[in-house]
């Protein structure tokens, strides 16, 4: 007795479309040969199942089998034509094609599922035109560049369409005929084991046509490597992984088939000055010792220019002040971020007799002679702080 169609696939007989696909899927991801190597019991229920669904996908055979069982594919009952559950082994691409939510197009879908691969070529159409590939161009700019938006050539060897033949990899004046062994389909089929596996055809090598004379520029592939110069607008705000679309002007497609893109990663090289984070920038600004007490005006670079900034008295070493809309603008536009400064107190190393005396005259000024510091780097609170922890 065969089993149940239904039970099979562990659906209800009131199971939609949708269902049976989704059960299906599972149940064949699940036996599989290709993941069950050497497993006699699931091939033979990879079988069973697929059986089931290829007559419960079919509404004339599944109306004939809900009436009449598998006596409807049995001779003479008539299961709506073709080949039913007692007949030959349907392609599984189709069906999987079908189920994976593919168009036919040689088991691709299949493929890429299992992990197989030779699918027929990416983005192969009817004829073997097929859409170039993507390309991927890095460029460098400079921080000020991405501040403000830059214009840059590029310079790049790709495969562009021959312009001898303008791409159809024939001789000027010498016809293209449909290829004789797949009949222009580009692909052939071949039976392995309960498996009908289709493949790229070996004579046409999945173009689907027959050159009578190849060019003899590009070899009859439609496509010659040439130097391709462009222009690329960089605009303001970008930073470093920012990836910019320049559609059309990636590899030549072959046999008639579009070009595909060229991608250009951004960048941006390190700054003498500038650290950036998002559309804030950094920077560390030397003072003297004597702006940093007595307070000052002084003048900071930006990256559009010089600016002021004020100096209160008594700022202390490692102090940031924030310049407002002074960062980098934003991608997205109609906002700046800001740029921080740190200021760093410097301490001159060496002093002049005089600068000394003034020095001194300073420190008993402040009462810092009374601690015997003759340093004076250390405030008189920390001493007094530190000795309650000993005593």
């Amino acid at each position: 007795m065969k089993e149940d169609y239904y039970e099979l696939l562990g659906v209800s007989k009131q199971a939609t479309k949708d269902e049976l696909k989704k059960a299906y899927r599972k149940m064949a991801v699940k036996y599989h040969p290709d993941k069950n190597p050497g497993n006699k019991e699931a091939e033979e229920n990879f079988k069973k199942v697929s059986e089931a669904y290829e007559v419960l996908k079919d509404e004339q055979k599944r109306a004939a089998y809900d009436r009449y069982g598998h006596a409807a594919f049995s001779g003479g009952m008539g299961g709506g034509g073709g080949a039913g559950a007692g007949g030959p082994f349907h392609d599984p691409f189709d069906i999987f094609s079908e189920v994976f939510g593919g168009g036919g197009g040689g088991g691709s879908i299949f493929e890429e599922f299992f992990g197989g691969g030779g699918g027929g070529g990416r983005g192969r159409g009817r004829g073997g035109a097929t859409r170039g590939s993507d390309l991927r161009y890095d460029l460098e700019i400079d921080l000020e560049e991405a501040a403000k938006g830059v214009e840059k050539e590029i310079s790049f060897r790709k495969p562009t369409s021959c312009s001898k033949c303008n791409g159809s990899g024939a001789e000027p004046g010498s016809g293209v005929t449909t290829c004789p062994t797949c009949g222009g389909h580009g692909q052939v089929t071949a039976s392995k084991g309960f498996f009908s596996v289709r493949q790229t055809c070996p004579t046409c090598n999945g173009s689907g046509q027959k050159i009578e004379k190849p060019c003899s520029s590009c070899g009859g592939e439609g496509r010659v490597n040439e130097t391709t110069k462009i222009k690329v607008k960089v605009p303001p705000g970008v930073d470093t992984g920012s990836k910019l679309r320049s559609a059309g002007n990636g590899e030549a497609g072959t046999h008639g088939g579009p070009t595909g893109d060229l991608y250009i990663v951004l960048h941006v090289r390190d700054h003498d000055v500038f650290d950036r984070q998002d559309e804030n920038l950094y920077c560390e600004i030397p003072i003297k010792f004597t702006l940093a007490t007595l307070g000052g005006m002084i003048e900071v670079p930006t990256l559009s220019g010089k600016a002021s900034l004020k100096i209160p008295a008594g700022t202390q070493s490692g102090t940031t002040f924030r310049l407002k809309g002074k960062g980098m603008p934003s991608l997205r536009g109609g906002y700046y971020g800001d740029q921080m400064v740190r200021v760093k107190i410097e301490v001159p190393k060496s002093l002049t007799s005089e600068q000394r005396q003034k020095l001194e005259e300073f420190a008993l000024a402040c009462g810092d002679a009374e601690d015997d510091e003759e340093d004076g780097d250390e405030p008189k609170g920390f001493f007094e702080k530190a000795k309650k922890i000993f005593d």
